[in-house]
């Protein structure tokens, strides 16, 4: 199953860009054994400024098509690293060929484009800054194959 962030804003080179890479190839090399990856990242920028709505049209056409769309927000649901890797290894098991992680812009998501959403995960009730929400997801990613993999990077 291939695996997209699909994020609002350009990631500049930096501490972030440098943690979200190391993940990145982490979770592709982990993963391949498990049928999960690669991992890609698209990045959408509204240079009109026109938006949660024009954000949300542009995260939409980024999103493969019949991808799981799961939306990054501070209202959905909280889970733990091990629920998080059964979720996304039960949606490969269901035969799904691709999961897409959808990160919105300052106000976030577009409420039409989170109505879509199969799925809805927060990493807790505080607002976090969408590259660090990028940095955690991709961690989260690596953990779970690597909880998947029965590695010792996850202790209970």
């Amino acid at each position: 199953m291939r695996v997209h962030i699909v994020a609002v804003g350009r990631l500049r080179a930096g501490p972030e860009r440098d943690l979200i890479d190391d993940y990145t190839t982490r979770f592709d090399r982990t993963g391949r054994s498990l049928g999960l990856g690669p991992l890609t990242i698209h990045e959408v920028e509204d240079k009109k400024g026109g938006g949660m709505s024009a954000e949300a049209a542009l995260l939409a056409r980024a999103v493969p098509e019949g991808a799981v769309i799961v939306a990054m927000d501070e209202r959905g649901k909280v889970q733990t690293s091990p629920q998080f890797a059964e979720q996304l290894a039960g949606w490969r098991d269901q035969g799904r060929g691709d999961v897409a992680f959808v990160i919105g812009g300052a106000d976030g998501i577009d409420p039409a484009l989170r109505g879509q959403a199969e799925a809805s995960l927060s990493f807790g009730k505080m607002v976090w800054p969408h590259m660090l929400a990028r940095a955690m997801l991709t961690e989260q990613l690596y953990r779970a194959a690597s909880i998947l993999t029965g590695s010792p990077y996850h202790r209970v």
